[in-house]
């Protein structure tokens, strides 16, 4: 079941929050929804909940709003701004949910032994850690079985044994079928999880990819060392690449470190150091959201 934007505008006190935003994320397949903090990621979510009015556009789940589907909770699980009361137990937080899903009373102890609550599943949630309270949010939204799963910062809060359970969970979930959608202000964060990747700034779409066509858009280069930076760098040129100095080495790109080591040996100059330097996605994320570089083959649907 894939989740559709078409068009998504929405302003506030003439402020505009989001401008007519168009993407798709598909069924089996977990996307990463990436922008800094402001960029209108969560107001593009509460649009797609049903809980602001956009000024135009859609967004549809399985072709419809969300609050058009007979039972929305089974539909879609979402975590948006999660609270719960401190005196409720993990377990009755749940069982409060329960009727309103529409789920009988056992899929509560599925769900908390899912998000590895079992043994918190009676303690109040007002002695929960931050990451805790995470686990027991990811509890609620797949407490009616949903195909699709909206999470806005799910790893917010959780410590590193905990992200990489997150990640093993969001790719089993997303290796049933479901469409998984996660939203993060941090690249890095999110890189070993996702499939494709979507990018806004200032309320824009500005990138809609696979990861991996991502990961080709980032700028792999050679760093080279040498007693003559400057020979090395006209011998480069001479070669057609682009080439950076930066201090005591150089930044050549548009070549492998073999490419630049047989130039040099050509050329008669002596190398130090040659080192390939590999894709930097987070550059590249800062890049797009920036707006220094919006990549001209940007596209309005995520692959399937």
């Amino acid at each position: 079941m894939s989740i559709e934007f078409r068009g998504l505008s929405k302003s506030f006190g003439g402020v505009q929050a989001v401008s007519d935003l168009t993407f798709e994320v598909a069924p089996g397949r977990v996307t990463g929804f990436l922008g800094p903090n402001g960029s209108g990621k969560t107001t593009t979510l509460r649009m797609l909940m049903g809980l602001v009015t956009p000024d135009a556009g859609t967004a549809l789940v399985g072709g419809r709003p969300y609050a058009e589907h007979p039972h929305p909770a089974r539909v879609v699980g979402a975590s948006l701004e999660a609270s719960f009361h401190p005196g409720r137990t993990a377990r009755g937080h749940l069982r409060t949910l329960a009727p309103h899903v529409g789920v009988p009373a056992a899929r509560v102890d599925e769900v908390l032994a899912q998000v590895g609550l079992s043994a918190a599943a009676d303690r109040k949630v007002g002695g929960f850690s931050l990451g805790m309270r995470q686990r027991l949010a990811l509890a609620t939204t797949l407490l009616g079985d949903p195909d699709v799963l909206v999470l806005d910062e799910p790893a917010n809060g959780l410590d590193p044994a905990g992200i990489i359970w997150l990640r093993d969970l969001l790719r089993f979930l997303a290796s049933e079928g479901r469409t998984v959608l996660v939203s993060s202000h941090v690249l890095a964060e999110v890189q070993a999880t996702v499939d494709d990747v979507v990018v806004i700034a200032q309320g824009r779409l500005v990138h809609a990819s696979s990861l991996a066509e991502m990961v080709r858009l980032a700028d792999s280069h050679v760093r080279v060392c040498g007693p003559d930076l400057a020979a090395l760098a006209t011998v480069a040129q001479e070669q057609g690449w682009r080439v950076d100095r930066r201090g005591d080495h150089l930044r050549i790109s548009g070549a492998s470190a073999a490419q630049v080591g047989a130039a040099a040996f050509a050329a008669g100059q002596a190398v130090h150091e040659l080192t390939e330097v590999g894709a930097n996605l987070e550059e590249t994320f800062l890049q797009l959201v920036s707006g220094e570089s919006v990549a001209a083959e940007k596209t309005q649907e995520v692959a399937a």
